[in-house]
């Protein structure tokens, strides 16, 4: 089982992620993302997550993403769910279906809609979820990532967790072209670590993994 341990071999920021994300832009992103081990959450959540969008990365600096994923808070329950940031407003989360027992693969994907720039859908086991999201100046623009997650609400905790994606995809069209992913970044926090497996790769807990945003291209 997966252990919360002292902050003190994490970084000093609230989040905290290891994954890869597209080394150019695309039009959407899937893989099948399992639950490995039960997170151990000392605060704040855990997150295995595919989306598009961040910080900063809309017109004239908005806010904006959407993505979804797993993610586990400190009742030890793991989520499937959604989150979408719209521009000027805070990111909202929305849990799509709880109770996903350990081991139990999901297949999450998030695509940019065919003939319509701009809108953006997402998907868990193959079936669309909530009503699509209309992201202003995000069309060709957005590398696509798949990621785990640390986020504490206060001050930094190390929390664990060890999810493996497998068949990471991107879509090289709005609507689908669907390939596997290729030339790509992959990157982690402090404490945090991804290690290759067959077809995929594995975001978990690593304590050895000290340094801050590490990023390493991929080809």
């Amino acid at each position: 089982m997966a252990v919360a341990v002292s902050a003190a071999q994490c970084g000093v920021e609230q989040y905290a992620y290891a994954g890869i994300q597209s080394a150019a832009p695309e039009f959407g992103v899937q893989a099948t993302v399992t639950p490995l081990d039960t997170p151990a959450v000392a605060g704040g959540h855990v997150a295995a997550w595919v989306g598009v969008g961040g910080p900063g990365v809309g017109p004239s600096g908005a806010s904006e993403w959407v993505q979804v994923g797993l993610s586990a808070f400190s009742a030890g329950v793991v989520d499937v769910h959604e989150e979408v940031a719209l521009p000027g407003r805070a990111p909202v989360y929305t849990p799509l279906e709880s109770g996903i027992v350990i081991g139990r693969s999901v297949r999450v994907a998030v695509v940019e809609l065919a003939g319509r720039p701009d809108w953006w859908q997402v998907s868990a086991d193959g079936r669309a979820r909530g009503a699509p999201v209309h992201l202003p100046g995000s069309h060709g623009r957005w590398a696509p990532i798949a990621t785990g997650e640390s986020w504490t609400e206060s001050e930094p905790i190390c929390n664990s967790y060890r999810f493996r994606f497998a068949s990471v995809r991107v879509a090289a069209a709005p609507g689908g072209s669907w390939a596997p992913i290729r030339d790509h970044y992959a990157f982690n926090d402090a404490g945090y670590g991804v290690a290759a497996s067959p077809a995929g790769f594995v975001a978990r807990r690593s304590p050895s993994s000290l340094r801050v945003r590490r990023l390493i291209r991929v080809k």
